[in-house]
C-alpha cells in the first residue's frame, strides 16, 4: 500500500469512527432524573422531609451508573434538569430543618466523591461543587444558606484534588461560614451611636432583634428600611419594644453615615463600628450589603444573612403568635 493510499485509508477510518461516535451521541436520549422513592413505613411529614433531604441524590450519585457526562448531560441526565432538582432540594432542606443538614450534605458529598474516584470523567462531583457554591454561598442567591454550605465546604477544603491556593480559599470560606450559625448565640460586639455613646449588641433587650448591616446610599438597604418603617405589623412591634432593630454601619466613611442619619428611624439602634472589628476580626461574615440576622431574646441566631423576604415572613410568623 503506497503512502497516499495508506494516508487516505487512515483518514477514512478516523472519519468513520468520528461519525459513529457522533451518531451514538445523537442516539442517546437523556434520562429522566432518578427520583427518590419514600419507603412505605414513612408516614409523617417531617420524617418524609428528612428522608428526602438525605436520600434525594442517591440515584444520580450511584457509582455503578455508567451514562454519558458532557456539556449537556450529567450521568445521562440533562444538566438543566439536575440544576432544577438542586433548586428543589434547597426547599426540601429548608423545611427539613438544620438538624438534618450535616447528614444530608455528608451523604451527597461521599457519594459524589465516590463517582469521581470511580470515573474522573463522570463530572458528578464537580457539578455539585458548582451548584453548592451558586445556590448556597453566592451572596446574591435568594436561597443562600451559609450553614448548609459550611457542611459542604468543610469537607471540600480537604479534597485531594485542590491546589494549595484553592485549599486556602476554601479553608477560609469554611471558617467564615461557621461564624454565628443558626441556633448558636450571636457574637457580641460594641458599636457607637451618632453622639459617640457606646453600647453592646447584648445591651439591647427585646423579644426579637433584627441585626441590619447597611450602608448609606444603598438602594437595597433603602427598600428594607421602607418596609420596616411602613409595614404596620412590623412598625407596631418596633414601637412596642417587642422587636428591636440594630442598624450598624461597618465601613469607614463615617461622615457619609452621619449625613444619612435622618433616613434612619429614631426608635432604631443606629450605630457604626468605631474599631472596625466586625470585618477585620471576622466576627461576622458580611460578604455583601445589606445583610440581615434575626435573633431571639437570648441573642440566639434564628436567621443568618437571610434574604429579606424570608426575614419578613419569619418576623410575621413569630410576632403574630
Amino acid at each position: 500500500m503506497n503512502m497516499r493510499i495508506k494516508t487516505t485509508f487512515i483518514l477514512a477510518v478516523l472519519l468513520l469512527a468520528a461519525g459513529c461516535r457522533e451518531r451514538k451521541a445523537e442516539q442517546f436520549h437523556a434520562l429522566p432524573f432518578p427520583d427518590v422513592q419514600l419507603p412505605s413505613m414513612i408516614s409523617g411529614q417531617q420524617e418524609a422531609l428528612e428522608y428526602m433531604a438525605v436520600n434525594y441524590w442517591n440515584g444520580i450519585t450511584d457509582p455503578s451508573r455508567s451514562y454519558p457526562s458532557d456539556s449537556v448531560l450529567v450521568s445521562g441526565v440533562r444538566r438543566g434538569d439536575v440544576e432544577q432538582k438542586f433548586a428543589d432540594w434547597t426547599s426540601i432542606m429548608e423545611y427539613a430543618g438544620h438538624g438534618v443538614w450535616s447528614k444530608a450534605v455528608g451523604n451527597l458529598y461521599d457519594r459524589a466523591l465516590a463517582c469521581e474516584r470511580k470515573d474522573t470523567a463522570s463530572q458528578v462531583f464537580e457539578t455539585f461543587v458548582d451548584l453548592f457554591q451558586k445556590y448556597f454561598y453566592d451572596p446574591n442567591s435568594p436561597v443562600r444558606n451559609e450553614d448548609v454550605y459550611c457542611h459542604f465546604v468543610s469537607r471540600y477544603a480537604s479534597y485531594e484534588g485542590l491546589s494549595d491556593v484553592l485549599r486556602a480559599k476554601y479553608e477560609r470560606e469554611a471558617r467564615l461560614s461557621a461564624l454565628n450559625k443558626v441556633g448558636t448565640k450571636a457574637t457580641d460586639f460594641r458599636f457607637a451611636d451618632r453622639r459617640g455613646k457606646m453600647m453592646n449588641l447584648y445591651d439591647v433587650k427585646a423579644e426579637m432583634t433584627l441585626l441590619f448591616f447597611s450602608n448609606p446610599g444603598c438602594e437595597a438597604c433603602m427598600q428594607i428600611i421602607n418596609v420596616l418603617r411602613e409595614e404596620p405589623m412590623i412598625a407596631s412591634h418596633i414601637a412596642s419594644g417587642r422587636l428591636a432593630v440594630v442598624n450598624v454601619y461597618i465601613d469607614e466613611d463615617i461622615q457619609a453615615w452621619r449625613e444619612y442619619m435622618p433616613i434612619y428611624p429614631d426608635e432604631w439602634y443606629n450605630g457604626f463600628d468605631p474599631d472596625y472589628v466586625l470585618r477585620s476580626n471576622e466576627l461576622y461574615c458580611v460578604r455583601a450589603i445589606p445583610s440581615l440576622y434575626l435573633l431571639d431574646a437570648e441573642k440566639r441566631v434564628i436567621l443568618k444573612d437571610a434574604p429579606e423576604s424570608k426575614v419578613f415572613d419569619t418576623l410575621a410568623m413569630y410576632l403574630n403568635n
